[in-house]
């Protein structure tokens, strides 16, 4: 894989990890137990809309404290199953322990991590005891809180991830991909559908996106590239498994699912959607459609993401008949610990409720996002990215999320969000060659996006004159690679014996190992691949550039 150096001054990681906000852990988990109380032991305090309980803590908006539940109103809650899996946790008592985990409900505790997190994370960090259900064969409060959550998100059944999107994704393509079967798949799509091709012995059929170099970002895939790799399958006699669309990219742009499922479904062919970044789609009429709503038969979303359940807590979604559930949790069941965190599931529950009691929840962020992009739109050196961007038809392009782009200030991606972070304290979710991107939340501030505008207007005042005069940079990034040259499986690459080869020594060798300086997200070199002289020049641009490259070929 791809090692890239971890300097302050030119940073260039597959994606930045965004410094988020230190608040309390402790304070987080108690304001989603508060949230998912009924609202009668709420409504003396909270009137209109903007008293709905956040999901984090703001350094400047004071939050509404509330009360703490009595037993009584606990029980009541458990029967009404408001948030059937946060009551239950609520309801634990203080027993007598003989059971894992070791800290025992905190009593041994780590000082420095109760420090951190607080004790009520610990309190509530349970195994599977009886009363908290199981995961794997829900029969109790997980059953419960998966059937409201499959209710909210209008799917016919709904999963509760703790290993993240990674095991949904993995799980879809298991579920509907035998060994040999081809899945049709985007190439920038997700490090964890490459995985899925290892796990489950499918054959790749990549279709290659939209590319706008000025951006270095790829777009989605269409309906009519989708129809053309299904027809080059089907006069070569192969079967295909599923279509794998990702939808939204993190850059926010979506592909029109509907209309790839129109060319699915007559064929008999399954279409999964890697939505992790939409999960928040279905909150609002300004919001681009869900994959289910236009007829994906599975989703998988990270409520983590736009949402405000916890890290690495996802929730997959199936709807028709066209895949077996029953085959979908057992895969599951394979993929995921069998010491699921009930902190993790428990905050999907908690989310879940939060959402279906603040119908307006959006309306906030939406009217912050649209702001910001018509302010950052008339700073000159400065453009955000939009549909015009791209020639093709893609229906939509999520309105919470902000990229724009200084080469007009001959500034790249990374020299500004440097300026950004190091001069004013502005983290950004993605950083790229050519832009960088803002992801507005339920937890965004007023006060932080005017921070954003100003401290654009602070790039342009000092950059667009300064250098006004000097010939534009010569934009070096190179295209997704149409060239693909494949020679084994990414599974038969996956367990061959390998050795490693210098980068100068590598063409014409076949890659075991993916390569992928993200963004703009699309691998150079994916297991079972041949390296070819166009992969291999853009591989020397990149180290040229500063990035350190290790490339492991098979023997």
């Amino acid at each position: 894989m791809a090692h890239f150096p971890t300097g302050s001054s030119s940073p260039a990681f597959f994606s930045r990890c965004p410094h988020h906000r230190c608040d309390s852990v402790q304070a987080w988990f108690t304001s989603l137990l508060a949230a998912a109380r009924p609202l009668s032991s709420r409504a003396a305090h909270l009137t209109g809309r903007h008293t709905a309980v956040q999901c984090g803590t703001s350094l400047s908006t004071p939050r509404i404290s509330e009360p703490e539940a009595s037993p009584a109103e606990s029980s009541a809650v458990i029967q009404g199953g408001t948030a059937p899996l946060v009551q239950a946790l609520l309801a634990s008592q203080d027993v007598a322990c003989f059971h894992f985990p070791g800290h025992n409900r905190g009593k041994a505790a780590p000082s420095s991590l109760s420090k951190l997190i607080g004790s009520g994370a610990f309190l509530h960090d349970l195994p599977e005891l009886p009363e908290l259900d199981d995961l794997f064969s829900p029969k109790g409060v997980i059953l419960d809180a998966q059937k409201q959550a499959a209710q909210l998100f209008g799917s016919s059944k709904t999963w509760f991830l703790v290993n993240g999107t990674t095991c949904g994704i993995q799980a879809s393509v298991m579920a509907t991909c035998s060994p040999g079967d081809y899945l049709i798949v985007p190439r920038n799509c997700h490090i964890s559908v490459i995985s899925a091709l290892v796990l489950s012995g499918a054959v790749p059929k990549y279709i290659i996106p939209e590319y706008n170099p000025a951006w270095d970002i790829a777009g989605g895939i269409t309906p009519l590239q989708v129809d053309e790799a299904v027809k080059e399958l089907e006069e070569d006699g192969k079967r295909v498994g599923a279509v794998l669309v990702t939808s939204p990219t993190y850059h926010g742009l979506c592909s029109n699912v509907q209309g790839i499922v129109s060319v699915c479904h007559p064929r008999g062919i399954p279409v999964i959607v890697d939505e992790a970044h939409g999960a928040h789609f279905k909150f609002h009429e300004s919001l681009p459609s869900t994959a289910i709503e236009q007829g994906a038969d599975l989703a998988v979303q990270s409520t983590h993401k736009v949402l405000c359940s916890l890290t690495q807590s996802s929730m997959l979604h199936t709807a028709g008949d066209l895949v077996n559930v029953d085959q979908v949790s057992k895969c599951l069941q394979v993929l995921q610990s069998s010491s699921p965190s009930y902190l993790l599931l428990s905050s999907l529950d908690a989310a879940r409720y939060h959402l279906s009691k603040n119908t307006n929840i959006f309306d906030e962020p939406l009217d912050i996002a649209s702001e910001t992009k018509d302010q950052l739109m008339v700073i000159p050196g400065i453009s955000v990215l939009d549909l015009p961007c791209f020639a093709s038809d893609f229906p939509a392009i999520d309105p919470l999320r902000i990229t724009f782009s200084a080469s007009d200030l001959q500034l790249s991606g990374y020299e500004a969000y440097d300026i950004l972070y190091e001069g004013h304290q502005i983290v950004s979710e993605l950083v790229g060659t050519r832009s960088v991107t803002f992801a507005v939340n339920l937890g965004t501030r007023v006060q932080d996006v005017e921070k954003l505008v100003q401290s654009a207007k602070h790039l342009s005042e000092k950059y667009f004159f300064a250098n006004s005069s000097k010939p534009m940079k010569e934009n070096c990034v190179c295209g997704p690679l149409d060239k693909i040259s494949v020679h084994l499986t990414p599974r038969e690459a996956f367990f061959a014996k390998k050795r490693r080869v210098r980068i100068e020594d590598s063409l014409g060798e076949i890659c075991g190992e993916l390569i992928c300086p993200y963004p703009p997200g699309i691998p150079v070199l994916i297991p079972g691949e041949v390296v070819t002289h166009d992969s291999l020049s853009y591989l020397m641009n990149v180290r040229h550039h500063g990035i350190t490259i290790k490339l492991l070929m098979l023997s």
